[in-house]
């Protein structure tokens, strides 16, 4: 009997184990694919997770790290607003509101980008998307053929880096380091004003031939000189670039590494809040909402105008620059603060030269290849404006230091500035015409 069993036993085993290979075999000749273990299961969750995570995180680092960002829902609002009224006063607030996040996210993202370019790229990649929605804005207005529009906020962006950013970096610098005198760069600071003594010569000369009206071809020769004072501009900015790339060392390399020693503790604690692919796309989203904002912005300044009662040039030259400068604001008081004025006056006055020497050509050419005259006849009164604001910044970056009260008479100089654009009627402009009658 126990062996008649033990053979039962053995045959039972042998036909399971006979079941289980027929079974493993019948699978591989469905064609299925090995099964994964569960831990390439886990392992790809986890991948799964980690990039979700870091998508999330990224989105609440750059919608939530800022006070500004409140103003984002504005956008849509003005979108909104357009397709549903007419009322062109709540469409440009709206934008304009809109735009002072973006402006200030922009900024932030190619600070993000510096860390990973280096601070010689960085610098000007900081100016140039810094400056990118005032250009972006010039684009839309120029395409509309209103060049009045582009010239005053490109002159108005000048002023606004000049006295405003510079003044409220010197300002909040000089109290908070009330006990000690700043210094920056003498030499890069005069190398800039005089850069930008040559972009108000390129616009003096258009402006006194035409007032003057001593044109050898009226109504031509302002515009043939216009076009050909911008090219010459456009190459002495690319030989600026070029000179400022090959010798960055020797104008800042010595400072920085002074800078390093005597505040390392504080450097080593920057670092990116988020990756480089991560500031390329930001930058681009950021740019691409801008420009979508800039269109409806364009398209109601003169609506907006009549509606509040407020000069085209005052909206041209004051507000819209100030919205554009949100992120230089912020980035030149925070580094002045830190005492690094070399950094903020690269910020205030690089985004100015930038913006007097490249964007206003750059808006000249551009309007030479779509067919519309737009020149450097800035007018009398915005050139002599523009030329004691850059002799007052001259004289006050002269000597290499930095204090409270310099920053305070900067300020001053831009209420200044922007009481007189107030008052100010521009013989070009069809809507404040009305008010020259009615006044």
């Amino acid at each position: 009997m126990g062996s008649s069993e033990g053979r039962a036993v053995l045959q039972l085993e042998d036909e399971d184990l006979v079941r289980s290979e027929h079974f493993d075999r019948k699978t591989s000749s469905l064609g299925a694919a090995p099964q994964r273990s569960s831990y390439d299961v886990e392992a790809d969750d986890d991948s799964r997770k980690s990039i979700l995570n870091s998508i999330k995180r990224n989105i609440q680092i750059v919608f939530f790290s800022s006070k500004l960002n409140i103003l984002v829902p504005c956008g849509p609002l003005a979108i909104l607003v357009d397709e549903l009224t007419d009322h062109h006063g709540w469409i440009f607030i709206l934008s304009l509101s809109g735009i002072i996040p973006l402006a200030e996210r922009l900024g932030w993202a190619t600070e993000q980008l510096a860390f990973y370019t280096g601070p010689t790229v960085g610098g000007l990649l900081n100016a140039t998307f810094g400056n990118a929605t005032e250009l972006i804005i010039s684009m839309y207005a120029l395409k509309s053929g209103m060049i009045r529009v582009v010239q005053q906020s490109l002159l108005g962006s000048i002023l606004s880096n000049t006295l405003l950013v510079l003044g409220c970096a010197f300002f909040g610098g000089g109290i908070v380091h009330s006990n000690k005198e700043q210094v920056f760069n003498k030499g890069t600071a005069v190398m800039n004003s005089g850069l930008l003594l040559m972009a108000v010569m390129c616009l003096l000369f258009p402006a006194v031939l035409h007032v003057t009206h001593t044109e050898v071809h009226f109504g031509k020769s302002v515009l043939a000189l216009s076009r050909f004072s911008s090219c010459i501009m456009l190459v002495a900015y690319g030989a600026y670039l070029f000179f400022q790339l090959t010798n960055q060392k020797n104008l800042y390399m010595p400072m920085a590494e002074e800078e390093d020693q005597i505040d390392g503790s504080l450097d080593n604690e920057e670092a990116p809040e988020i990756s480089k692919w991560g500031s390329i796309l930001w930058l681009s989203v950021m740019t691409l909402w801008i420009a979508v904002l800039s269109e409806y912005l364009v398209n109601t300044i003169e609506g907006a105008s009549i509606a509040m009662n407020i000069p085209v040039a005052f909206i041209s030259v004051i507000l819209l620059p100030i919205v554009g400068n949100a992120a230089e604001h912020a980035g030149a008081v925070m580094f002045a603060v830190k005492d690094k004025l070399d950094i903020s006056l690269g910020v205030a006055i690089g985004s100015s030269t930038q913006i007097a020497m490249f964007g206003i050509p750059f808006s000249v050419v551009v309007g030479w290849i779509i067919g519309c005259p737009m020149n450097l006849d800035f007018q009398m009164f915005e050139t002599a404006t523009l030329l004691m604001t850059v002799l007052v910044v001259a004289f006050m970056l002269q000597d290499g230091n930095s204090n409270y009260f310099k920053g305070l008479m900067l300020l001053l100089c831009y209420l200044i500035v922007a009481a007189s654009f107030f008052v100010h009627i521009d013989p070009e402009s069809i809507q404040d015409k009305p008010r020259k009658q009615n006044g």
